[in-house]
């Protein structure tokens, strides 16, 4: 025993020597450059500059080549987006289900079938989700109203007032917003829900508008995408993204265990986000967008088929989650990892890294695959609240503390899945504890139907003094609560 304490412990030490040896090659071969040229005298010195034979016409030219360089380089070069400010909705407090009520609720609901009753209850025990989550209206009756109507107004209810509250937040006019995105995953009506907000706050007639649907809880960074690629081309703009799902019409009444488990896990939420690469806003602005990386593995059929809207065998609508969902998601992540790995982690990590990979796969040694150490990457990591499971297999695979994913924990705790929006809850909740710093790199990885990674990188402009408003504010000092061990899903028939 003392001798693997030993070994794991030089280990260690090696593996952290090398880490700095690696992360500051540069200084280190810097150091005795500068310490002969400081041993050496003026005459030195200047018997060595007269010795290069610089002429005037040389040095002018060389000057003039660094300027019209750094120019084509500054004029080339990606704009610089930043986050100003975001809001999250907050539900009023008659819009909560305590998990028992919850419970009596799908009694009252299903009296003809007390099996799938008892199914849902062991799965909201089960589920990570405190007595505070909240739902619609619609959902709230018995039976529960999924209708188009009912669905309008609860977009109307989440959409006007995180909108509202951003606009007031940032001082911003309705005039100065020259891009819309909204996503909504299950609920696309006509005219669209970007329409709606268009409608609501008389925003401007050439005002670049989209709306994006049936693209799951990881919805809200491909609006972000979609938003930087187009203030990409368009100087001095300000983009407004607004992330939700409404909850009314994805009630499912039937007794498909696959299907059920919806309902026990979503909740009510939405986010707005304000973007700009205006100079004037680099200062007020939260973050500064570093990397964004998308993964979809929408070609092999199990992962499409993963997350699913269908009928089942009664014709009765719904969305059904696979078995398979977690080992989907976890190769969904790796494919994510390649990819923003190499943008994000010191050069030690990365050439750890690519040593095991040609030991294992050149040199056919039984090695472990190396998992980068990303920690030394990001200082905060937001990942998806999309389950207890899910939250539990993405710590196991980064190899993350408990402290990592607590915003993930307690978001899922405190609000449940709302879905795309959740993540921001996550950074909220970062900020309501006063754990931002100036300099502090976040980590937003988000999963979706289809199947989908994507992963967002942010850089935090200053540091950031405990909000005064959000969803957190009446209940952030309950937190972090303790939540039992186990897993969300179970193997269902």
């Amino acid at each position: 025993m003392a001798c693997t304490l030993k070994m794991a412990s030089l280990k260690n030490s090696v593996k952290l020597g090398c880490q700095y040896l690696l992360n500051h090659i540069s200084t280190l071969i810097l150091i005795p450059i500068l310490v002969k040229i400081l041993r050496l005298g003026p005459d030195q010195i200047c018997e060595m500059w007269s010795s290069l034979h610089f002429s005037l016409f040389r040095i002018l030219g060389s000057l003039l080549m660094t300027i019209f360089i750094a120019a084509v380089y500054h004029m080339s070069k990606p704009l610089s987006v930043y986050l100003v400010d975001y809001a999250c909705f907050k539900p009023p407090a008659s819009y909560r289900v305590p998990n028992a009520t919850f419970v009596e609720h799908m009694r009252l609901s299903n009296k003809d079938n007390p099996e799938i009753v008892e199914f849902q209850r062991r799965m909201i025990q089960r589920s990570g989700l405190g007595d505070e989550t909240c739902l619609a209206p619609a959902n709230l009756y018995i039976p529960p109203i999924p209708s188009l109507e009912a669905s309008r107004v609860e977009a109307e209810f989440i959409l006007f007032t995180v909108i509202d509250d951003l606009l007031k937040k940032t001082g911003t006019k309705n005039k100065d917003i020259d891009i819309l995105v909204v996503n909504c995953s299950i609920v696309s009506p006509t005219p669209s829900l970007s329409a709606m907000v268009i409608n609501k706050f008389k925003l401007r007639t050439n005002i670049k508008s989209f709306n994006l649907s049936g693209m799951g809880c990881s919805a809200s960074l491909i609006s972000i995408d979609l938003a930087r690629h187009l203030l990409q081309v368009h100087r001095d703009s300000c983009a407004l993204v607004v992330s939700t799902e409404i909850t009314t019409p994805n009630y499912y009444s039937g007794n498909d265990r696959s299907m059920v488990l919806i309902n026990c896990l979503f909740r009510i939420g939405g986010a707005a986000i304000l973007l700009s690469n205006k100079r004037a806003d680099r200062g007020r602005s939260k973050y500064r967008l570093l990397n964004l990386v998308r993964t979809h593995k929408g070609t092999d059929d199990e992962a499409y088929r993963c997350i699913h809207q269908q009928e089942d065998s009664q014709g009765i609508k719904g969305v059904s989650l696979s078995k398979n969902l977690m080992v989907i998601a976890g190769e969904t992540l790796k494919a994510n990892i390649t990819r923003i790995g190499p943008l994000v982690l010191p050069a030690s990590e990365q050439l750890l890294f690519v040593f095991t990979l040609i030991a294992r796969k050149i040199l056919k040694l039984k090695w472990k695959p190396y998992i980068p150490d990303f920690k030394q990457a990001f200082e905060h990591f937001c990942i998806h609240a999309g389950g207890r499971a899910v939250i539990d297999e993405m710590q196991k695979k980064l190899k993350l503390s408990d402290e990592d994913v607590e915003a993930s924990r307690m978001t899922l705790h405190g609000f449940g899945n709302i879905s795309s929006s959740s993540i921001w809850y996550e950074l909220n909740y970062i900020e309501s504890k006063g754990r931002m710093k100036k300099g502090d790199r976040v980590w937003q990885i988000a999963f979706g139907s289809g199947f989908k990674c994507n992963s967002a990188v942010w850089k935090c402009n200053c540091t950031i003094t405990t909000p005064t408003d959000g969803p957190w504010l009446d209940c952030v000092d309950r937190y972090p609560v303790s939540i039992s061990i186990s897993q969300v899903l179970d193997n269902y028939p």
